[in-house]
């Protein structure tokens, strides 16, 4: 459920400005989204799992969130990053 610190890293690097940017708007985006996917898998299994989804639910809305902001603040971003990571809006 969790994700590796490899796969992590490799989100930073390609999200990121530079190798120590964790916590620019795009990679705390791609980093949910690698958490999301890995959270629906483990729902698709385990259905009763009330307090994973809760969890799910919650990242969901964070990332909503955070795309929004993108929106509003960087909008060329914006389209690249849901480009990227195959999201629809």
């Amino acid at each position: 459920m969790s994700i590796t610190s490899e796969r992590k890293q490799e989100l930073i690097n390609e999200f990121g400005a530079n190798e120590n940017d964790t916590g620019s708007t795009a990679v705390q985006v791609a980093i949910l989204t690698e958490r999301i996917q890995n959270l629906t898998d483990h729902m698709k299994s385990h259905h009763k799992d009330y307090h994973s989804r809760r969890g799910l639910l919650m990242m969901v809305g964070q990332r909503r969130r955070l795309l929004d902001y993108m929106k509003r603040t960087n909008r060329e971003r914006y389209q690249d990053v849901i480009k990227r990571l195959g999201l629809r809006h």
